[in-house]
């Protein structure tokens, strides 16, 4: 006899329930509209300057050369080359995966500057709506906040609602690495938080970085807040839906495969940040050694094998959490596949014990943030299980600290 929970009529059910939430989402969110990076805005100016540009009789390399290639483009330059270059074209060499990540931490600095002077001037534009002042104040805000102290800034991207990554340690001594992949609602206003800190990337990142320098201090460690990619605005069909993922995986994937040194890294991955983990999977550098999921709605995968990976996949979920309740199956291109915290899917089942909700599992003291402390450094015997998967470490080979 056919279980219930295998049977043709529940698939079906499941089917319309899934198209139900997406008619339900589009009649109280709309179809969400992400803002296109602009076509005529001054890195794409910068850009174009660029490709005609030259710097010692030699033409700059394409920047959508391989990191490797434009690696060893800036090892050919003198120091006082490198500086120069990134003082005439900031928001170039700011994101040009294959820099050196000191290089483009000040070359990000004086992008910021430049376009923390243009949103002072719009802040006071009267030709502006007063939303369009207060935008412009919000942002300029954020940018005096990332200019504040020795942060580290790996990519900025003004334009459109904007993209960003920020560095936690140091890259070039790190042995492990570990990124923040956040999810739905990710731009530039939303990179970090005064209230609700640690449900917004930076703060994410920073809590941690700070848990896994106590989880293992000798360990060389580094976070990354990797808020640089499209994230769907709202829950809209895009939220439901692979094309952004697709695209940020292909953004991911470059900014790992380019990262300094030999470090092993581990992927933690927020809700729709865990669709575009899913999908940068069977592609991700051979230096990925562990995607850990929290509040999935999905891989785009029926189970972990289909993420063709040799990477080891990490699941946890918080019981408050309301993502459990959305449809974890896909129909007709919406919806993102199994859910990563059934046993069946094959991931290991970590602990989420007190976290609270969707936004809670990097807060301090949570099971959820020592477990991912746990992974980022390589002590997996100090992982606690869910109680779905009492033996998610099994079979782990030695640990891998630095």
């Amino acid at each position: 006899m056919t279980s219930f929970d295998t049977s043709p009529t529940l698939t079906v059910w499941r089917a319309l329930l899934a198209v139900a939430v997406v008619f339900v989402m589009l009649a109280t969110t709309g179809w969400s509209a992400v803002r296109d990076q602009q076509a005529d805005g001054p890195r794409e100016l910068a850009l174009a300057a660029w490709a005609r540009d030259r710097i010692a009789g030699h033409s700059l390399p394409e920047v959508d050369a391989p990191a490797y290639r434009l690696a060893h483009f800036f090892a050919t330059l003198t120091s006082g080359q490198r500086f120069a270059l990134a003082g005439k074209y900031p928001s170039v060499v700011g994101n040009l995966d294959g820099a050196p990540v000191t290089l483009r931490y000040h070359a990000n600095r004086v992008a910021l500057r430049q376009a923390a002077a243009v949103e002072k001037v719009r802040a006071h534009d009267e030709k502006l709506s007063p939303d369009g002042r207060d935008e412009a104040q919000a942002r300029l805000d954020r940018f005096r906040s990332l200019l504040r102290g020795e942060r580290q800034i790996l990519a900025f991207d003004p334009s459109g609602k904007g993209r960003a990554a920020e560095v936690f340690g140091d890259l070039d001594r790190a042995a492990r690495v570990s990124v923040v992949v956040p999810g739905v609602d990710t731009h530039l206003l939303t990179l970090e938080r005064s209230r609700r800190k640690y449900a917004a990337p930076v703060g994410m990142a920073e809590s941690l970085y700070g848990a896994e320098r106590s989880a293992s201090p000798g360990t060389r460690t580094a976070v990354i807040a990797w808020a640089d990619y499209t994230s769907p605005a709202g829950l809209g069909m895009d939220a439901a839906l692979g094309g952004l993922a697709a695209d940020g995986a292909v953004r991911l994937n470059a900014m790992v495969g380019a990262l300094p040194g030999a470090s092993k890294v581990s992927l933690f991955c927020h809700s729709y940040g865990s669709v575009v983990c899913g999908v940068a999977a069977h592609r991700a550098p051979d230096r990925v050694a562990d995607i850990a999921v929290a509040g999935s709605p999905g891989m785009r995968a029926a189970n972990a094998g289909q993420l063709e990976t040799g990477a080891r996949i990490w699941a946890t979920r918080d019981g408050d959490d309301w993502i459990g309740d959305v449809p974890h199956m896909e129909f007709g291109g919406i919806g993102h596949g199994a859910d990563p915290v059934d046993p069946a899917f094959g991931a290991r089942i970590v602990s989420a014990a007190g976290a609270a909700g969707h936004s809670g599992y990097f807060e301090p003291g949570t099971e959820s943030l020592d477990n991912f402390a746990a992974i980022g450094v390589g002590a997996y015997g100090s992982v606690s299980c869910a109680s779905a998967d009492s033996a998610c470490h099994s079979g782990i080979s030695g640990e891998r600290n630095g």
